[in-house]
């Protein structure tokens, strides 16, 4: 709980508390998700899985909220199988993007805790019909365009990790 004045912030509830110009405190919604960028050698070079949300003419990586319970690793390895038909074993964690967006007039904290995931099996596409209605389209990207093909910033910095990881390492 916060008191105005105490400049105490509590981390542990459903709602971030916001101080704005008066003194007012109202409620922020946070959400936490995860997503992977999970990658794969095909003809000589990295890939990464991408989507193309469905309704939107944007590139992005696969993500989504963390369910209860759930760790975010965990969540990130759903979420890439669900959105993309593949499945991947988690390599390592590559970082956060932190983000405010609205969403009905209330504002909402996200962060989104992304992962490198290296490709096992699967098709990408072959996605389950529960899941569809999510993703319009599926596409190997090559990791050396995904900077620039991704929309959005802080996707397109997990995929310059991803890439510094991969040309370093045997994988």
């Amino acid at each position: 709980m916060i008191t105005p004045g105490e400049g105490l912030w509590v981390w542990n509830t459903s709602v971030l508390p916001v101080q704005t110009a008066g003194a007012s405190i109202r409620p922020v919604r946070r959400e936490f998700s995860a997503g992977g960028v999970l990658v794969r050698r095909l003809r000589g070079g990295w890939h990464l899985a991408a989507i193309r949300p469905a309704g939107k003419d944007v590139w992005a990586l696969p993500k989504g909220i963390i369910a209860p319970g759930e760790s975010a690793a965990d969540a990130a390895i759903r979420e890439v199988t669900e959105e993309t038909g593949v499945e991947g074993h988690l390599l390592e964690k590559l970082g956060d993007v932190r983000y405010v967006y609205m969403w009905r007039g209330e504002r909402v904290f996200k962060v989104v805790s992304f992962f490198l995931l290296r490709y096992t099996r699967g098709r990408l596409g072959d996605i389950a019909p529960a899941h569809r209605r999510e993703v319009e389209e599926t596409r190997w990207i090559s990791l050396d365009d995904a900077p620039t093909t991704l929309a959005y910033k802080g996707e397109r910095e997990m995929a310059e990790k991803a890439l510094q990881i991969c040309a370093r390492s045997a994988l």
